[in-house]
């Protein structure tokens, strides 16, 4: 008989704890600290209030879930499930990977922790396809080795309005930003495999969509196998402004004919770091 398996990721995949309930996953809300006060992302904590909050000029700090918050959904699960994917954000850009890692330790191979260095839409896809992979018969074991030799089969590359909030969390220097804003400049940054590295500059928003979609385009044609819709799932990602968020969904699908692009806010964890107004382009290959 099949292994009855549990999926697990976290907030920072953008999936709400509706549509996790809706398609049965299992999400962990990402704790922050606003004014030394902690928030649950999704939980107590919406997108509309996190903003009003760091245009408040709030100190917005953020932090992994507590080992007994992941120790107590997991042994919540396992009491109804045989074993359990947990898919984390990026260990390169989070501690909460190596932490779920250690945990695991304790659950004798029934928690497997995928690190396939994914975040916000191309982790929230790693979450379906782990679904998938449930229903083609694979065990936890199975599933987390296929996600982790998949983890390079996608691209994510955004462009900032600001510098402002990356000099704020010290992961640019002062003398950067400062240029950067004097020069009015749109930073477009790539997230490949564990690091988020800088990718080009633009110097409008429509130089910066460009240098995106045809970033994302050389991805699928040179690395993934061809830019055509049975190969590749492309989305959208986005920190506030819904509304170009949509203007870039109109001029990707008119690059990428066929493409159904899927649209997404961006995660208040990864928001804080880098401010309202960014716009991100990612693909991922279909398993």
């Amino acid at each position: 008989m099949a292994k009855k398996i549990a999926i697990v990721t976290d907030s920072n995949s953008g999936i709400t704890q509706s549509q996790a309930k809706e398609w049965g996953l299992n999400v962990l809300p990402m704790p922050f600290m606003i004014n030394n006060e902690i928030f649950y992302e999704d939980i107590t904590l919406t997108q509309e209030e996190f903003y009003v909050r760091l245009a408040d000029g709030a100190e917005v700090v953020t932090s992994q879930p507590t080992p007994d918050s992941v120790m107590k959904l997991w042994d919540g699960l396992l009491k109804e499930y045989d074993e359990i994917v947990h898919i984390p954000m990026s260990s390169g850009l989070s501690g909460s990977c190596e932490s779920a890692m250690m945990l695991a330790q304790d659950y004798d191979d029934k928690v497997q922790v995928v690190n396939n260095q994914r975040i916000s839409v191309t982790q929230r896809q790693s979450a379906l396809d782990a679904l998938e992979l449930v229903k083609r018969g694979m065990d936890a074991k199975q599933i987390k080795d296929f996600l982790e030799e998949d983890k390079f089969n996608s691209s994510i590359y955004i462009m900032l309005d600001t510098l402002y909030y990356l000099k704020k969390g010290g992961r640019i220097t002062p003398a950067a930003a400062a240029l950067g804003t004097i020069l009015k400049l749109k930073p477009v940054l790539q997230i490949q495999g564990d690091k988020l590295d800088a990718f080009a500059k633009a110097r409008t928003v429509s130089q910066g969509k460009s240098i995106m979609i045809n970033a994302i385009r050389a991805d699928m044609e040179k690395r993934f196998g061809g830019a055509t819709a049975d190969n590749i799932w492309l989305e959208i990602a986005y920190s506030y402004d819904m509304e170009a968020a949509m203007q870039l969904k109109e001029e990707v699908q008119e690059q990428f004919p066929g493409f159904d692009v899927h649209i997404d806010p961006l995660s208040l964890s990864i928001a804080c770091h880098i401010g309202p107004g960014s716009l991100a382009v990612a693909c991922c290959k279909k398993i």
